[in-house]
C-alpha cells in the first residue's frame, strides 16, 4: 500500500481520470470510493468520498484480492 498526494505526475493524472465507484451498500456519511487502475505496480486505488482531493491509498492486485476474499469470509466483521 502506498499513499500519494495531489502531484502533477502521470499517476495523479491517471487517478483524476479513474472510474471511481462507491458501493451500493454505502451510506451517505461513511463512504469510500474504489477505482481500478490500468497499469503500474498499483492496481486499485481507494479514497474517502467526502475528501476526493485528499490522500489516496494504492494497493497491488494480490493485496486487494486478499482483502476482498477476507471480507467475504467475515474476517473483518466487528461483531
Amino acid at each position: 500500500m502506498h499513499e500519494i498526494h495531489d502531484t502533477p505526475s502521470a499517476l495523479a493524472r491517471q487517478l483524476a481520470g479513474a472510474p471511481w465507484r462507491t458501493s451500493t451498500r454505502s451510506q451517505t456519511s461513511n463512504c469510500v470510493e474504489v477505482a481500478p487502475l490500468g497499469g503500474g505496480p498499483a492496481a486499485v486505488a481507494l479514497r474517502d468520498s467526502k475528501d476526493r482531493g485528499g490522500p489516496v491509498l494504492l494497493f497491488e492486485r494480490a493485496g486487494w484480492q486478499g482483502f476482498i476474499a477476507g471480507t467475504k469470509r467475515g474476517q473483518f466483521d466487528l461483531s
